[in-house]
């Protein structure tokens, strides 16, 4: 018990979060008579999350230096916009009309990027700047009209599920969407092995570890929880086309920030700008593509709510920065830079849509729900700066 609470203690950044959305989904899940855990408000909390997610995974590398992007609602606006033209009006082909979105999220990042890393406006300004003028051209491009609807080849991408080649299967009258519950396993298995070479190659290297009881707990509790929300997906119907997408997100970005060259230079970049600047690193370069990936990302997360909404609007986008930025800080990111993940983005971004779904089930108003997250936020960055003085005492 007591090695439990040193492990919990020395990883409170990492874990604390994870716990504390598990004790809130419970906390509603009693106070709604079961209604927090049906399989379609489940599924619900992942469709209206899944671009604050989307934005997530690319602020976390915006934090990670030390910094944040304002501009993102405003690129979703525009780029909503683009799309909403170019389908609606003009009649483009929706594959086309994707492309085009993600290039011009790319152009938007570069041009931001460029006087980020080369003209050196700080990024607090350069986005600022861009949420201005992002927004303002988003409006002139719609003309304060709504462009709807959109096809459903445009639409599947946030609405749709995985079809079940497996044919489902029903046990007792209940039906379940039999693969993915195969996916679910799949996901396990890859998760187990992964963390079962990942403790080799710690042994081998005579790191800390941690002690096996523990190890296999973890394994097993990962597991469950996995495979009970597998489960909930597949009694409705299936697996969200949006949850794979976030989830080749999610393993993609973890991988490169924990595991690349690339990644290591952004952590480096974050923790001591001269230093990593002095050993070679191309800070100027890291903080290009940073700000270029986050547009893209942005561009993404633009068609993934047009999709959803079935409609691209002048009002699209705003204070989804808000949402991504709270996500990082809530999920553990530093305020200093240097620390955080892509994986506590994601939970950090899952909190915050538990506590909306939550309230919003309970009745409680919008308002309040605003007031709550906005001391969740300080909460979570007050014990940022708690544990760090503690740290350097």
């Amino acid at each position: 018990m007591n090695i439990l609470f040193t492990l919990l203690k020395k990883n409170a950044r990492q874990y604390g979060m994870l716990i504390a959305m598990i004790a809130a989904m419970i906390f509603f899940g009693i106070l709604t008579n079961g209604i927090f855990f049906r399989p379609v408000n489940l599924t619900n909390l992942v469709l209206q999350n899944s671009y604050v997610l989307i934005l997530a995974v690319g602020m976390l590398l915006c934090t990670l230096t030390g910094n944040v992007d304002l501009s993102v609602g405003s690129i979703v606006c525009l780029v909503g916009a683009v799309c909403g033209v170019m389908i609606v009006d003009m009649h483009f082909n929706p594959f086309l009309a994707m492309f085009a979105a993600l290039l011009i999220g790319a152009l938007i990042g570069m041009w931001q990027g460029f006087w980020i890393a080369f003209v050196r406006v700080p990024p607090f300004i350069a986005t600022l700047a861009g949420m201005l003028a992002f927004r303002g051209l988003g409006q002139v491009i719609m003309q304060g009209q709504t462009k709807a609807p959109f096809p459903k080849e445009f639409q599947v991408i946030a609405s749709g599920y995985i079809p079940d080649p497996l044919g489902g299967l029903t046990i007792g009258g209940v039906s379940l969407h039999l693969f993915s519950i195969v996916i679910g396993l799949a996901v396990v298995a890859f998760i187990i092995i992964g963390e079962i070479i990942n403790r080799k190659q710690q042994k081998a290297y005579d790191f800390d570890l941690l002690p096996r009881g523990i190890w296999i707990a973890k394994l097993i509790a990962i597991a469950v929880v996995l495979m009970a929300f597998t489960i909930v997906f597949a009694l409705y119907r299936g697996l969200p086309n949006i949850l794979i997408v976030l989830g080749i997100l999610i393993v993609g970005y973890h991988f490169v920030a924990s595991r690349t060259v690339q990644g290591r230079h952004i952590y480096a970049l974050g923790g001591n700008a001269k230093a990593a600047k002095l050993s070679g690193i191309k800070t100027e370069w890291v903080m290009f593509w940073i700000y270029t990936n986050m547009a893209i990302l942005a561009s993404v997360a633009a068609l993934v709510f047009a999709a959803r909404l079935n409609a691209a609007t002048p009002k699209a986008g705003q204070n989804f920065e808000m949402d991504a930025i709270a996500a990082c800080y809530v999920g553990g990111s530093a305020v200093s830079g240097g620390i955080g993940t892509i994986i506590g983005a994601v939970v950090g971004g899952l909190f915050i849509g538990v506590l909306n779904n939550g309230m919003s089930i309970l009745g409680v108003s919008t308002d309040w729900q605003q007031a709550i997250k906005g001391f969740v936020l300080l909460s979570a960055v007050a014990f940022d700066l708690y544990s760090k003085r503690k740290n350097t005492k």
